[in-house]
């Protein structure tokens, strides 16, 4: 195997497995409780789905960079700049009272407002992350491009794994 054959698979591994920690909304199951009437949902919880939404999508775009045979670093770089700042409006995406446990269509939980210093650290790890991979990605090196990914995608799985509703 060549050395650059091992750095793509090494960088595609990398990826994966941060694209996994950070991965969009799956479907309500049917044995999930009922929800207030769409009519009743405050908008914010539609904004910060949007918001993370958005930023799955620019991870996935640099996954699909990273998948290729030749990645364009810029796209990753930008793409990373996207979630970044996306990630630095996430804290005011979360009113009291926006929780699953208040019987709302979202997968937050109640543990961001109970231990609200470890959710605006989990989101500025978040935020930092993403600063660091846009800086590196305008080296072009491919391996701390995927050491960068793999740390973004360390920061949404320690969040998710706290406060999001986790997924069978």
């Amino acid at each position: 195997m060549t050395p650059i054959s091992s750095l793509r698979i090494f960088a595609a591994a990398a990826s994966l497995a941060a694209l996994a920690a950070c991965g969009g909304k799956e479907p309500a199951g049917p044995d999930e409780t009922a929800t207030p009437a769409a009519a009743d949902e405050p908008a914010v919880i539609g904004e910060r789905q949007d918001n993370y939404e958005a930023i799955g999508d620019a991870f996935k775009a640099i996954r699909g960079q990273l998948e290729g045979g030749a990645p364009d670093f810029a796209a990753i770089g930008a793409s990373a700049s996207d979630i970044n700042a996306r990630a630095q409006k996430i804290t005011g995406y979360f009113p009291e009272g926006t929780s699953i446990d208040a019987g709302y269509d979202t997968e937050a939980l109640a543990t961001i407002w109970e231990k609200p210093a470890e959710f605006e650290l989990a989101a500025q790890n978040l935020v930092e992350a993403s600063a660091e991979l846009s800086g590196i990605a305008v080296t072009g090196d491919a391996a701390a491009v995927a050491e960068g990914v793999k740390k973004l995608g360390g920061a949404c799985k320690a969040c998710h794994d706290q406060f999001r509703v986790k997924k069978d």
